[in-house]
């Protein structure tokens, strides 16, 4: 008897677990290591970059005798021939194979082309050199962005997206440090200092081999693949029908944005030393850093809509504000208070297009880089061409009061949007 019952209770326990629901499996909560060290080249790269960039319209206005409008089209023409290039990249990256040479030539590019800035003895030569390296950019990023998405969770996409970014506006902290310790300690010239910008492009190089490497090894499309499984809609739709009126969105904001050689033009009117404007990128990119990082975590929790949306809040008050500015103090605040701005929105809106782009990765990518790229060349034109004639007044102005009409356009936008991009 007790051994029935024995085997009864044994039989009962035995189909009592085959009945137990499995436990379902955790989430992940790091993010993959070629993330991570995508984000060290970012922030090499820029540290080689923005020891640069910040220096530029001194050295147009100042030492070249350019004006305003050659600094707007400095960032717009630069910004469009990243976007040409950026929507055949895209296409191409689609193709695993092909994403490593694309993101190493692309930065190869890069680092060759800086420092010649140096022995420039014109406007348009540097224009012409900043184009060609913006060439680079164009190549490397969109399947840069598609491996990230790739070897990414969905859920962590916000986060990855924030680190990259994070880090690549860290390093953008960096170079201008040290390019103002040139200036001021070792009484080195402009020239000399964009020259220096040899030595932490080739380390990027370097890096940039080995995360490419990292990220052929573990296999690049895995988690995408197995996450479009499910997807009741095709790969290509799930991008291309829902985007064109959020993309037209996020679009609009680059083409109404103030251009950054344009904003440290105006810090300068402001009473900012020359000295000190590689300072004030470094403090800038401070703010720009940290708040990715909050950025990327809000859009994951908020959903990025809502996230961009705040952004463009935060910059038609601030534009507003710079255009009423009368103090070096009020150029100092109100720039490191635009360094939110970057970071309530770079983060959401790679972390969007990566939810929308399905198996698609490179082309959608390469879309948003491409159209975004076509509209800062346009916007900084003409900002710079409003700047030019009529001041900086009216030009943040006009750019602020654009900011607002989108503002309170999106919610129409995204009332017909999927909710991937409302949530």
């Amino acid at each position: 008897m007790n051994s029935r019952e024995s085997g009864l209770g044994a039989g009962d326990s035995t189909e009592r677990m085959k009945r137990a629901p499995s436990p379902e499996p955790r989430a992940p909560s790091r993010l993959p290591r070629q993330v991570k060290l995508f984000g060290w080249v970012s922030l090499l790269n820029d540290f080689a970059s923005e020891m640069i960039y910040p220096l530029l319209p001194a050295f147009i206005t100042g030492v070249l005798g350019g004006g305003a409008q050659a600094l707007g089209a400095l960032d717009g023409a630069a910004e469009f021939a990243a976007a040409f290039v950026k929507l055949g990249a895209g296409r191409l990256a689609d193709r695993a194979r092909l994403r490593g040479p694309m993101i190493v030539l692309g930065y190869f590019i890069a680092v060759v082309v800086r420092p010649v800035i140096a022995v420039t003895g014109a406007a348009w030569q540097v224009i012409g050199l900043r184009v060609v390296d913006r060439l680079g950019k164009g190549l490397r990023t969109p399947p840069r962005d598609a491996l990230i998405a790739d070897v990414t969770p969905q859920e962590l996409r916000g986060r990855a997206f924030g680190l990259q970014r994070g880090m690549d506006h860290a390093g953008a902290v960096l170079g201008p440090i040290l390019a103002w310790w040139l200036l001021a300690s070792r009484s080195a010239n402009v020239r000399a200092v964009i020259a220096w910008s040899i030595v932490p492009g080739v380390v990027v190089v370097v890096l940039a081999a080995w995360a490419v490497r990292d990220g052929a090894a573990t296999g690049g499309k895995g988690r995408q693949q197995a996450a479009s499984a499910s997807d009741p809609m095709p790969p290509s739709a799930a991008f291309y029908r829902p985007l064109p009126p959020t993309l037209f969105a996020i679009s609009a904001f680059y083409l109404l944005r103030m251009p950054d050689t344009l904003i440290i033009l105006r810090s300068q009117e402001l009473g900012v030393p020359v000295t000190l404007v590689p300072l004030l990128w470094a403090a800038v990119h401070v703010v720009r850093s940290s708040s990715s990082f909050l950025g990327g975590a809000a859009s994951d929790r908020l959903g990025p809509g809502q996230t961009m949306w705040v952004g463009w809040l935060v910059y038609a008050m601030l534009a507003v504000g710079m255009a009423r500015a009368g103090t070096a103090a009020a150029a100092w605040g109100l720039f490191l208070a635009l360094g939110l701005v970057s970071g309530l929105t770079e983060s959401p809106e790679r972390a969007l297009v990566a939810r929308l782009a399905g198996t698609h990765q490179g082309s959608g990518f390469g879309a948003y880089h491409g159209i975004t790229g076509f509209a800062a060349l346009v916007g900084g034109v003409a900002l710079g061409g409003v700047f030019q004639r009529y001041g900086a007044g009216p030009a943040f102005l006009a750019s602020a009061a654009a900011g607002l009409m989108l503002v309170l356009g999106w919610p129409l936008v995204s009332r017909n949007a999927s909710p991937q991009v409302r949530g």
